[in-house]
């Protein structure tokens, strides 16, 4: 069989521990683009948590962001495709889990938004890695919640960091009756997503965007929210550095 489409997680996958893209990936992307192949970013990550790579990524044309909820044409710079969580389980997100003990990271029309006062506290919740790049890509505001409360904005994704995983597992319990995909991300953070919404949902809507059968894709990642993709591509590839039960569900590991 061959391969027209290969589709790259970021954390883990295509980053290096200091959230930096090798020159061989690139030249090896670049290399795969000259020969005609669709090469794709599959990613937890929102359009403006990007921006520091889109000059590199040049020849990567289509981001599948939020793990599947929105996909990006990077050429004409437009939105081709999002799913939104609705609001009535926004606002029971926002009545379960309270932002005391939880730091609220919400992503609408691709662009991250959160309340100032916790990305000073980010120590408290095991992101103090990302302090600069949240003050660089968010909108930071003075109250998220209520900003919510007033302004119902959409709502693609909506992470959740938490102070200790024994947090996260409660809320995870808490919420598990709501219509949403919950992926267990970092140390302890969750991410949430519309019901039925992966990587894997996303990678499908783009192959029938661009008329790719999805047998000919591969697919490569890490962590919890690459399951349903490489489940979905044509080859699935883990890395090294993968969680075990990632190993177990993929063709090759890297």
């Amino acid at each position: 069989i061959h391969y027209d489409l290969i589709s790259f997680d970021m954390d883990g996958t295509l980053l290096d521990s200091n959230l930096k893209i090798s020159t061989q990936s690139i030249d090896a992307i670049n290399h795969a683009s000259a020969l005609g192949k669709t090469v794709v970013l599959s990613t937890g990550r929102s359009p403006s948590e990007l921006v520091d790579y889109r000059k590199e990524l040049k020849n990567v044309r289509f981001f599948i962001c939020e793990s599947g909820a929105l996909i990006l044409d990077t050429l004409k710079n437009n939105i081709i495709f999002s799913e939104l969580i609705p609001s009535p389980v926004i606002h029971q997100i926002l009545t379960i889990a309270s932002d005391r003990n939880a730091m609220f990271y919400i992503i609408s029309n691709g662009q991250t938004m959160v309340s100032s006062s916790y990305v000073k506290r980010i120590k408290d919740f095991h992101m103090e890695r990302f302090e600069d790049f949240f003050n660089r890509t968010c909108l930071l505001k003075n109250d998220i919640v209520s900003d919510y409360m007033q302004n119902n904005f959409p709502i693609e994704k909506f992470n959740i960091f938490f102070a200790t995983p024994e947090l996260r597992e409660h809320f995870v319990q808490a919420l598990s009756h709501l219509p949403l995909e919950m992926a267990r991300a970092e140390e302890t953070s969750l991410e949430l997503s519309p019901k039925n919404v992966s990587k894997g949902s996303g990678l499908l809507k783009l192959c029938r965007y661009l008329s790719i059968p999805v047998e000919h894709t591969i697919a490569v990642g890490d962590s919890d929210n690459d399951m349903e993709i490489l489940k979905t591509a044509g080859l699935s590839v883990a890395m090294g550095n993968a969680r075990p039960h990632i190993k177990e569900l993929s063709d090759v590991i890297v």
